[in-house]
Parts: C-alpha cells; sequence; structure tokens
C-alpha cells in the first residue's frame, strides 16, 4: 500500500495562489522569506508565518453575551466566548 502526500499541491495556478499567499503572510509578521530555498529561517520565523497564514485561514470570532449574575441580583456579567468556524 502506498501512502500519497495530501500536502503536495497539483494545479499550478494553487501553488502559485498559495505561494503569494505565504509571501503576504511573511511580511505581515516581518519575516524576509525569499523565492526558493529558506532553510536559514528560525523555526520560530517559520512557524510565525505559518500561523499568520492559519490566522486568515480559520479566523477566531469572539461574541460577548451580557447575561444576569445568578448569585448577586440585579447585576449583569459578561461572558465571552471564542469560536473560529472549521470548514
Amino acid at each position: 500500500m502506498s501512502s500519497k502526500n495530501s500536502n503536495k499541491i497539483n494545479v499550478p495556478e494553487a501553488r502559485a495562489a498559495m505561494d503569494k499567499f505565504k509571501m503576504e503572510a511573511a511580511a505581515e509578521v516581518g519575516v524576509n522569506l525569499k523565492e526558493g530555498y529558506n532553510g536559514d529561517l528560525s523555526s520560530r520565523e517559520a512557524g510565525s508565518v505559518g500561523g499568520q497564514m492559519v490566522k486568515h485561514i480559520c479566523p477566531v470570532r469572539t461574541v460577548v453575551i451580557n447575561r444576569a449574575n445568578r448569585n448577586v441580583d440585579k447585576h449583569i456579567i459578561p461572558i465571552t466566548y471564542q469560536y473560529s468556524l472549521v470548514l
């Protein structure tokens, strides 16, 4: 049974779009990313680029809901929910 690499991009247009997306994410976090090999990057720099890409793909949303405190009469407390939509 052979194992296929699921990270491989087979569509040339998709590869170009992903490279452009990666360069934009690197610029946003201040990492000097160049075309081709980037083995001189630290793990922290490479991770920050990947993390920035994930932030754009799966943004975290925050909702604040005010509700009555169960312990104190007529007292409102905020409850914060954070979620991300994964498709």
